[in-house]
């Protein structure tokens, strides 16, 4: 069999020693079973066990000591060290690992459970103020530690900036400020909008979760020390930081700062065009009127092919409107629309 693979990989233009090298096969190896017509390995192998192997009574010390109410809650790095305090050699840290693993209890092996923290549930946006998501970032200022904090909220499904604040502080307080505006402001009613974050302090803080229930905001969450669990807030501090205007030098004072990010506002709601909803802007998606500039477009390159035919091998760009926005999709559901 393996003669038979190695001969069709060369007859596909794959060199012989690079073939041997992937089945980790010598070439002289091959070269005999072609000289000899072997139909066997015939590899000699190793002959005798490792002269520092451990012995069957050995490997149960091993196991008996990992056991013992002293230590079955350490680790080996903690009881190596231990029996070495006693004047006590058994085996290595690695033997220790390799027995451990080999007989399945390599677990978390102290009392306490390690902490399970599942992924967010899926969160799905088909139209405007469904779904938020928000976060804070840093912006940076004259004094090496110090920092001016961007609050910002966006909308999931249109990608609008619908609330921003700076400030000279992190605090449950200014969150919660900015929330509760950006619900006035866009008309939001009671229960039908999820806001997402991550764990930092601020969203944690009993006020602000408290603001929310009163809100009618439902409250979505990140797992701890998982940045892709909030990528849409992290896409746009991107596109802050990124962008040829955003400064090289810290921000001279908070005025500075919060005039740089309306500035920013402005442009990415009214005037970029976005790629993940079809290059329209995001104020005119949340708005409605993305559906229309769609469908003109798809107009023109209908024309355009119905002038030229020949000009087109393939069907016109797919201009028609994203209507579905998934934010934490499930494993399933990612790897089937990946299929």
């Amino acid at each position: 069999m393996i003669l038979g693979l190695v001969d069709e990989a060369v007859r596909g233009g794959a060199r012989q020693d690079k073939v041997c090298d992937l089945l980790g096969l010598d070439a002289r190896t091959l070269q005999r079973w072609r000289r000899e017509g072997a139909r066997n390995d015939l590899r000699a192998g190793p002959k005798s066990a490792p002269g520092n192997a451990l012995t069957a009574r050995e490997r149960q010390q091993v196991l008996e000591l990992a056991n013992r109410p002293e230590y079955r809650d350490l680790s080996p790095k903690q009881i190596v060290p231990l029996l070495a305090d006693e004047g006590r050699y058994i085996a290595s840290e690695s033997s220790f690992y390799r027995i451990l693993r080999e007989e399945g209890q390599m677990q978390h092996r102290e009392r306490s459970q390690p902490a399970q923290h599942t992924r967010p549930r899926e969160l799905v946006a088909t139209e405007p103020n469904q779904v938020w998501s928000w976060d804070i970032t840093y912006l940076l200022t004259p004094v090496k530690g110090v920092f001016h904090y961007l609050y910002m909220a966006l909308d999931v499904f249109s990608r609008k900036i619908v609330g921003w604040e700076v400030h000279e502080c992190e605090s449950a307080d200014n969150a919660g400020r900015l929330i509760a505006e950006a619900c006035s402001h866009e008309g939001v009613q009671s229960g039908s909008v999820t806001l997402h974050q991550d764990n930092g302090s601020p969203m944690r803080c009993g006020t602000f979760l408290a603001m929310l229930q009163n809100l009618g905001v439902a409250a979505s969450f990140s797992r701890p020390g998982v940045s892709d669990d909030n990528p849409f807030s992290e896409a746009l501090f991107r596109t802050l930081k990124y962008r040829p205007e955003y400064p090289d030098s810290p921000f001279a004072s908070l005025e500075v700062a919060r005039e740089h990010v309306r500035q920013f506002v402005d442009w990415y709601n009214t005037q970029h065009l976005h790629g993940s909803i079809h290059f329209v802007t995001p104020a005119s998606r949340h708005a409605g009127q993305d559906v229309e500039i769609l469908a003109r477009r798809q107009r023109v390159y209908a024309q355009a092919r119905a002038r030229r035919p020949e000009r087109w091998s393939r069907d016109i760009r797919d201009w028609s409107r994203v209507e579905r926005v998934v934010l934490n999709p499930q494993a399933d559901a990612a790897e089937s629309s990946a299929a």
